[in-house]
């Protein structure tokens, strides 16, 4: 992953690298596309080959067909990475269902764990030695508002985000001594085309719903946007957490809408 040198030359600085995982849409995949035109050279992680496979080539980067809750997976990932990592942004994530504690799904519970904490944990334990190893490395975490409030119809999402909030806080006392920032993206409302949807389980009229009346929700991009400048500040400088919102949107409750 670095430059040819001749042996009259100096070495060229190693190109830097960064692990995506959840790349195969939304943020996941506009973050790889922000860092790859940063320079990182980018392995796109995701379940679906066809996605990002598709990214990679797009973006010269690696595709790597992941899934996160799955150890074997994720030892494969690491593998492939190897001994050094300069950047991880852990994006895999997703919520699913809406309905009150008293009605809830214990599976969908489960799932939104799995992938939001356990999953998250997996592969930072996994790539954390290739990040040491680079002298400067960086986790990045992607939580969400909900992981800062409670809402009605979001208690498992909300404590799975609450669960990605407090494994960032603590790996970043953890790490106190090492050569790794910590970091985590709160995002507010964003409009992709698959989170909602999956939500709820492909209902495009409940997905829509969400966004009604709100003329300018996130789009991808600005987030991986976001990601991008956090994770490319200088190494003494750690954004510990990033709260990023819509200007229409003031609270989780209090969305600026305009319904006909």
């Amino acid at each position: 992953m670095s430059e040819p040198t001749s042996p009259e030359s100096p070495a060229a600085p190693a190109r830097r690298t960064a692990v995506v995982t959840g790349a195969s849409s939304g943020i996941g995949a506009a973050t790889a596309r922000s860092l790859a035109a940063e320079g990182f050279h980018v392995v796109c992680a995701a379940r679906r080959a066809d996605r990002v496979e598709a990214l990679a080539a797009e973006i010269g980067g690696t595709a790597v067909v992941c899934d996160v809750t799955s150890e074997q997976s994720v030892a494969a990932l690491a593998e492939l990475v190897g001994d050094r990592l300069d950047v991880l942004v852990n994006n895999a994530g997703g919520a699913f269902g809406s309905a009150p504690v008293a009605e809830a799904d214990s599976d969908e519970w489960r799932r939104m764990y799995e992938v939001n904490v356990i999953g998250l944990m997996q592969v930072t334990r996994a790539l954390l030695p290739a990040l040491v190893a680079s002298g400067a490395g960086v986790v990045l975490n992607v939580g969400s508002t909900a992981g800062r409030i409670a809402y009605e119809g979001g208690g498992g999402y909300a404590a799975a985000k609450h669960g990605t909030q407090v494994v960032t806080e603590t790996l970043r006392l953890e790490l106190w001594d090492q050569p790794v920032r910590v970091c985590e993206i709160a995002p507010g409302m964003v409009k992709t085309d698959e989170f909602s949807l999956v939500r709820f389980d492909g209902d495009r009229e409940k997905a829509e719903a969400v966004y009604a009346g709100v003329a300018e929700p996130l789009t991808a991009e600005d987030v991986a946007d976001a990601i991008t400048w956090m994770v490319t500040r200088p190494a003494h400088v750690n954004i510990d957490e990033l709260v990023i919102r819509p200007r229409a949107q003031a609270a989780q409750h209090k969305v600026h809408r305009v319904l006909d």
